[in-house]
């Protein structure tokens, strides 16, 4: 089923923005044991966002500020200990505010580069509010399951098989084989005894169920041409051998639970929305490229989404 839902990342929407800078910080170096989870620990009281956590040459820092820190800088503090990374988030909001007020003290936000990669961030930003708000909000479960239904019934059923092998390195020794259950050997027997398949040895050569497609062609090809309960005549001869394969059983793969792919689902849907609502937006837009090569290249980028 991972096959039906191509999962569609809101990172590479844009939804993802992190604070490189911050490796700079020594406080997220630091290594330490986790400490005991207390199991009887209070629940956490309400955080009102407007508390000051700290102030930097005068400024408020809220635990509004805090919290915003600590979400755009979780990769850079997963490797910390729980009770570190409230520690570490504030430290490096703190430096962040004092960098922030040195570069514009010696006018470095007055940089066009700066300005462009500001305005450019700022964008990005609203870009990611937009499919936050405009798209993720909005997708209902009905959508959701309505998506699965529509995959489920678009996918033709897949047939699997239940299969052993007795696998051997000779025509001549698997011909013999064949010979033995001709005359009513056991195959499982047969399979502990003689097959070189190392993971088959134990269990009578059974490989569990598969769908076509997942095995070599020659092997795939012979076992589903056998009927239940029956063995190959002839051996099979594949790259890693000479096979004879016996067919347990035959069934219908049934789909995956809604609930087990529902996310990716979710995701297709997410990307379908998106993408609809892009070529609205760009639909109304007035949009020149006067370079005549890189507006083919982008045409052609487009009309493949």
């Amino acid at each position: 089923m991972s096959l039906l839902f191509r999962r569609a990342s809101l990172a590479s929407l844009g939804l993802v923005f992190g604070l490189s800078a911050l490796s700079l910080s020594p406080v997220m170096a630091q290594e330490a044991a986790p400490a005991p989870a207390d199991a009887a620990a209070p629940a956490a009281a309400p955080v009102d966002p407007n508390a000051v956590v700290a102030t930097v040459n005068g400024e408020k820092l809220t635990e509004a500020d805090l919290g915003l820190a600590e979400g755009e800088l979780s990769q850079q503090f997963a490797q910390l200990p729980p009770e570190q990374r409230r520690a570490a988030a504030l430290s490096a909001a703190i430096e962040i505010r004092v960098m922030a007020a040195q570069a514009v003290t010696t006018g470095l936000d007055k940089d066009p580069e700066f300005q462009r990669r500001m305005a450019f961030l700022q964008q990005r930003a609203l870009h990611g509010e937009m499919v936050e708000k405009g798209v993720v909000d909005k997708v209902t479960d009905a959508e959701v399951r309505a998506r699965y239904d529509q995959e489920i019934a678009s996918t033709p059923p897949v047939n699997e098989v239940h299969a052993r092998h007795i696998l051997v390195k000779t025509k001549e020794e698997a011909e013999a084989i064949i010979k033995q259950l001709d005359g009513g050997a056991d195959f499982q027997k047969l399979a502990n005894e003689h097959t070189s398949d190392p993971s088959g040895k134990t269990n009578g050569g059974d490989l569990g169920w598969f769908g076509p497609g997942q095995m070599v062609p020659e092997f795939d090809k012979a076992a589903f041409a056998l009927d239940v309960g029956k063995y190959t005549k002839e051996p099979v001869q594949s790259q890693f051998g000479w096979h004879v394969i016996k067919l347990e059983d035959k069934r219908t793969k049934q789909p995956p639970a809604f609930d087990d792919v529902k996310d990716q689902a979710k995701q297709a849907v997410i990307r379908d929305k998106y993408f609809a609502l892009v070529k609205q937006l760009r639909g109304a837009a007035k949009v020149e490229i006067p370079d005549a090569n890189l507006k083919k290249a982008v045409d052609t980028m487009e009309a493949g989404k």
